[in-house]
């Protein structure tokens, strides 16, 4: 079922380049829908150093189970991926599903089945038929290019309304490194670990144990802050891999000076990869940004981030732009984080709401409400029990996010 592009999406796919090492290719393999590329097989360089980050989910996929064993390996050499079908809740059905794809795959690429890591996203419950992935694997290790990162990102959609891509460059010893990013989410967006689907790629040298240092924090700063609604994943799968065409100098561990730059680019890249997820948040039209401070820690202002950023009441009044800060005060309340009632203080789009535990003095709601009706929404929020901050986005609930989720199956 299509759907209408969201209005928060980018004006068009950004320009992704070549990442020495790197040959994708996508094919119709009807895996479920018919009439669409709905495979993607990326070819990775011998030597193609890997980390990752896994749902929490207590009924994680096969293929998040497949990937958490190979990792410790530290190599890669492909990755390939369904839309239409998560293989979750499948048995021993679905792992021998995964078996047969990352063998078949191997055959072809000429490396071990742990070096192939595998992901699927779409319907749970549902066999994975994954005689129809293995019939096109010829055809499709046949044509890999360097340059088809448009099509990678729009293979592996599923309620997706554009593809999301993402490039950057940094400096590691005075050697210029790429990074692409490809990810897809919409919906069951509430990471606890990383999030959706995302792949991201660079031609750096670096160890596997290195990236993982940086993966992991950095995907906490970045998916870990977002949510579309509440629900987290049972196929979350983020990433990286390192193809060490480069050539830049030897890094041996994470906090080598060296590698500040790769660090903030890699950071930017994961933080827009996010973004972009919540742009597209199922049926959303407004993008939604809460700061949380004085909190008694970074975690305890997080939770009460998501705690408003999650509360149906909060998402739909956004959704009316309706200047409903009572609802704020009530998510805040729910979080189980400490907060001073008597020092709340909340501001909206830059206009201070309430102070001190009461709203504002002369307060017109005017400004308020003319905020409230664009596209990106602001809210401020100091809980006045410590000193502690954190950043969260989501995006508002309206009746489209019913349509498209009541139709799915369909």
């Amino acid at each position: 079922m299509a759907h209408k592009v969201s209005p928060l999406a980018p004006e068009r796919f950004p320009d992704l380049p070549p990442i020495a090492g790197v040959r994708l290719g996508t094919i119709a393999a009807g895996v479920r829908y018919a009439g669409r590329v709905d495979v993607m097989l990326a070819e990775l360089a011998a030597g193609t150093t890997v980390a990752g980050v896994f749902t929490r989910s207590k009924t994680a996929s096969a293929p998040v189970d497949w990937c958490r064993r190979s990792l410790p390996g530290g190599s890669a050499r492909a990755l390939i991926v369904n839309a239409g079908n998560a293989n979750a809740f499948t048995g021993t059905a679905g792992l021998q599903a995964v078996e047969i794809t990352a063998e078949g795959v191997a055959g072809r690429l000429g490396c071990r089945a742990d070096e192939v890591f595998v992901a699927s996203t779409g319907v749970i419950g549902e066999p994975l038929p994954a005689e129809r992935i293995t019939a096109v694997l010829d055809t499709l290790s046949a044509d890999l290019q360097p340059d088809r990162w448009a099509e990678a990102a729009r293979a592996i959609m599923t309620t997706d309304t554009y593809p999301k891509g993402v490039t950057a460059t940094a400096d590691i010893g005075g050697t210029t490194v790429t990074i692409n990013g490809i990810i897809k989410g919409s919906g069951m967006i509430a990471p606890d670990m990383a999030t959706m689907l995302g792949f991201v790629f660079t031609d750096a040298a670096l160890p596997a144990d290195v990236m993982q240092a940086l993966l992991s924090r950095g995907s906490d700063r970045s998916f870990n802050c977002i949510t579309v609604d509440s629900d987290t994943s049972t196929s979350d799968t983020v990433l990286l891999f390192a193809t060490g065409k480069a050539g830049n100098p030897a890094i041996e561990t994470a906090g080598d000076r060296r590698l500040a730059g790769f660090r903030r680019a890699l950071d930017g890249v994961l933080m827009e990869m996010a973004h972009l997820v919540v742009k597209d948040g199922e049926g959303a039209e407004k993008l939604v940004e809460i700061r949380v401070g004085g909190a008694a820690t970074a975690k305890a202002a997080r939770r009460i981030g998501l705690a408003i950023a999650n509360s149906p009441l909060v998402k739909t009044a956004i959704a009316a732009g309706d200047a409903n800060w009572g609802r704020i005060v009530m998510a805040v309340g729910k979080s189980g984080e400490k907060a001073d009632r008597d020092r709340l203080a909340i501001a909206m789009g830059g206009v201070a709401v309430a102070r001190d535990g009461q709203r504002v003095d002369g307060y017109d709601e005017a400004p308020v409400a003319a905020h409230m009706a664009g596209r990106k929404i602001e809210i401020d929020v100091d809980v006045g029990v410590g000193k502690a901050s954190a950043t969260v986005w989501t995006c508002d609930l309206t009746h489209a996010y019913i349509d498209i989720n009541g139709s799915y199956r369909s």
